[in-house]
């Protein structure tokens, strides 16, 4: 006698699993693919930096539910497809956590611009080791435009002086000071244009006879242009040497001069 069964066969991929699992590619893909236009709109010309964060924005109050959901719907694939030997399991499971390290990058872009969790920044975007004497921009000053922040130490920052300029940078970044090296300034010249290159930093200019080393820094995202100034120099005991990064737009930097320049002095 023939039992005719009108439920699902033993492998077959129920319809809930391929729902769920399109619904979270088209989500999680989706949230990503919109994300992304933000850069590579800046990337192309279509948009300044300011519209392209404007469209991150506008995403971020759906990302963390999204990629959440996307990673419930990956979980649920990979449990109720083992318990129902469903043969698809494998693909449908790699298509849900494709879509959820894609929700993951969307939120990512954004976050990789704000401080850590914590952090105390100042809303400044000049950072000097020497903030009595900073070094000065010479090449790269006719690749800044007009537009730019101005490059006198301190006044990046309409609501405040020179002066707090400097103590809101001593407060937040204590460890930032002239260094001092006992080799030669030859040496740590070479050492600091090896350093230039090895951080991926676009070399502007380079003067041995004055100890000075100029480059700008793009980031990866949203291709902002930060400067540095390197500026070498020899006394009768040792080296000198002192740095300074700032960047060509916005008002805070949220530490990535910061950054730039401890990332430098690890590299000499």
């Amino acid at each position: 006698m023939n039992n005719n069964n009108t439920g699902l066969s033993h492998g077959s991929t129920p319809p809930l699993l391929l729902i769920l699992t399109a619904a979270s590619a088209l989500a999680g893909l989706g949230l990503a693919l919109f994300a992304l236009i933000a850069p590579v709109g800046v990337w192309t010309g279509w948009w300044d930096f300011r519209q392209g964060f404007s469209i991150l924005r506008s995403a971020q109050p759906f990302v963390l539910w999204i990629t959440l959901g996307c990673a419930a719907i990956t979980a649920i694939v990979l449990v109720v497809g083992r318990q129902r030997a469903v043969a698809a399991t494998a693909r449908l499971a790699a298509v849900a956590a494709l879509a959820t390290l894609a929700a993951g990058i969307a939120w990512y872009v954004p976050q990789s611009y704000l401080p850590g969790q914590g952090a105390d920044i100042p809303p400044i975007h000049d950072i000097s080791t020497d903030i009595v004497d900073p070094p000065q921009f010479v090449d790269v000053l006719p690749l800044r435009g007009d537009n730019s922040n101005p490059t006198v130490y301190g006044t990046g920052n309409p609501n405040m002086t020179p002066e707090e300029h400097a103590e809101r940078q001593r407060t937040a970044y204590p460890d930032l000071t002239t260094r001092t090296y006992d080799d030669s300034a030859s040496a740590v010249f070479e050492r600091a244009l090896a350093a230039v290159d090895t951080l991926g930093w676009e070399l502007v200019a380079q003067d041995p006879d004055t100890g000075r080393i100029e480059a700008t820094d793009t980031t990866f995202w949203f291709r902002f242009k930060d400067d540095v100034v390197i500026r070498i120099g020899q006394t009768p005991d040792s080296t000198v040497v002192d740095a300074r990064s700032t960047s060509r737009v916005g008002l805070s930097d949220v530490g990535k001069n910061a950054e730039r320049l401890r990332a430098f002095f690890n590299e000499i």
